[in-house]
């Protein structure tokens, strides 16, 4: 459940619908992330909690877990969108968890079906510590035009995917990129809520 009152309330909206998503992109195995990858996760994933946003994730081990983690120790909510069918499937032959994600969703559609709908459910995707799934998410959220953040850290994902931006001859202007989790977080707030029909603006 939601702790509104340890959030700030000019981000709250009367209307459920109002409630900014932001999904987190990163890798399900983290030997490359670099020093305190963990405790950077985490205080990326407590930042989008504290600044009132639901954290959507892949449902996976790593870096997305590890941002579940700080959402729910600050009282967050984490929807965790599967690549398997079933919680049996996603536990026993994925291998994937089920701790701090208050809902999964099940697609079947396996890993890269699954990136289209996890980037799709958001209305942002901030990236981490990756590898090619998230170079797979980030070109998805880029081409459907939504606000992406790049969170950078002791990793080499932000700089490829500087690389792929400079790249691509299509400018873009709805991305930031940054190390400060709370900052970071702010910006793609701002940018999310450029885009919401106005009846769903946020004060």
């Amino acid at each position: 459940m939601l702790h509104y009152e340890n959030m700030n309330p000019d981000i709250l909206s009367k209307h459920g619908h109002g409630q900014i998503k932001i999904c987190v992109s990163g890798a399900a195995e983290t030997g490359h992330c670099g020093p305190n990858a963990l405790e950077k996760a985490k205080e990326l994933g407590r930042e989008v909690a504290r600044q009132g946003a639901v954290l959507i994730t892949g449902a996976t081990t790593g870096f997305p877990l590890w941002v579940s983690m700080g959402a729910k120790e600050v009282g967050g909510m984490v929807v965790g969108i599967s690549p398997a069918v079933s919680e049996k499937e996603h536990a026993m032959v994925y291998k994937l968890p089920l701790d701090y994600l208050d809902l999964i969703i099940y697609t079947g559609f396996g890993y890269s079906g699954r990136d289209i709908l996890l980037t799709r459910s958001a209305d942002a995707v901030i990236t981490g510590c990756g590898r090619i799934g998230t170079i797979h998410e980030f070109t998805i959220a880029f081409e459907d035009g939504k606000p992406i953040g790049i969170f950078e850290g002791p990793w080499e994902m932000g700089g490829e995917l500087k690389e792929i931006i400079k790249k691509a001859h299509r400018p873009n202007h709805k991305i930031v990129t940054g190390d400060d989790p709370k900052k970071l977080v702010a910006d793609i707030i701002n940018l999310v809520k450029k885009d919401k029909l106005e009846e769903y603006k946020t004060s």
